[in-house]
């Protein structure tokens, strides 16, 4: 119990920083760690995360108690905010992005607009109600709404890449391209690694054939994230427009490979089962 974790913890910490058997450490290392979450002490049980950390990066049992260990000091970190200052529009904000895990974007919308009137100078609440309500719908009132709330984020931040590419987004669903491709630039000009506006920008010289432009794009975007299927598809396609077979073949062997389901004992014994399920 957290009683005789108090008198306990010392020795077991002491254990751990010792000369001992590496095992009867580690073991040890744990105890201590299990007492400081029993006893609700994360100023004691971060430290010896750490120390545990380095010593095992690789360990279940400590990445375990370090999940345990951050998300009670979450919880109660969220508690003392919510009793302490109920009325901030951190309380709404977090509300929001609680919301928005569990997928109530209506909801989170609305403690965004909360958290808004409360705050209209802070940054992101308005980026994050944008988000909310694309998540929510994509119908023309929830895309003019969106482009509104990301519209004043860059009032507040100028320098916002993540809101002039979802402008972009909405510009191109609403079918002005050419005001889309302006927005996606500035994205890029911003943050010149974004991938999804690099990605957006590809679409757009291939969509006018200047495959030479969009190529250099995307091998930007693949080199970020390699096991990027639709970067990898839309490079292969415009290798091939491009005249550049090889370079297509390339990348078809790769994209095969990304879509290649997994191989091994269980997946064949998967796919044994299916194929008995068959009438």
């Amino acid at each position: 119990g957290s009683g005789e974790c108090s008198s306990q913890f010392p020795v077991l910490q002491k254990l751990w920083r010792g000369t001992g058997a590496p095992e009867l450490r580690r073991l040890a290392g744990l105890a201590a760690l299990q007492c400081a979450l029993a006893q609700g002490t994360a100023e004691q049980g971060v430290p010896l995360l750490e120390e545990l950390k380095a010593a095992y990066p690789r360990d279940a049992d400590v990445l375990y108690l370090g999940a345990k260990l951050y998300l009670k000091g979450w919880n109660a970190q969220v508690a003392e905010m919510f009793a302490k200052n109920p009325s901030s529009y951190r309380v709404n904000q977090l509300s929001a992005e609680i919301f928005e895990t569990q997928g109530n974007y209506t909801e989170a919308a609305a403690e965004y607009a909360k958290a808004i009137q409360k705050n209209p100078r802070a940054v992101n609440l308005h980026y994050g109600r944008g988000r909310a309500l694309l998540l929510g719908s994509h119908d023309a009132a929830a895309l003019d709404s969106a482009r509104q709330e990301f519209e004043a984020e860059l009032a507040l931040n100028a320098e916002d890449a993540a809101a002039e590419y979802q402008i972009g987004q909405i510009l191109e669903v609403q079918g002005d391209r050419e005001g889309a491709e302006k927005r996606f630039e500035k994205a890029r000009a911003l943050r010149p690694d974004f991938p999804e506006a690099l990605l957006a920008l590809a679409k757009i010289r291939s969509r006018q054939q200047r495959y030479g432009d969009a190529i250099p794009l995307l091998q930007r975007v693949v080199a970020q994230q390699p096991d990027n299927e639709t970067a990898h598809y839309n490079l292969m396609l415009a290798y091939r427009k491009a005249g550049q077979t090889e370079a297509a073949a390339r990348e078809k062997d790769t994209l095969d490979r990304l879509q290649r389901p997994p191989s091994g004992e269980f997946s064949d014994f998967l796919k044994k089962l299916g194929e008995k399920q068959q009438p």
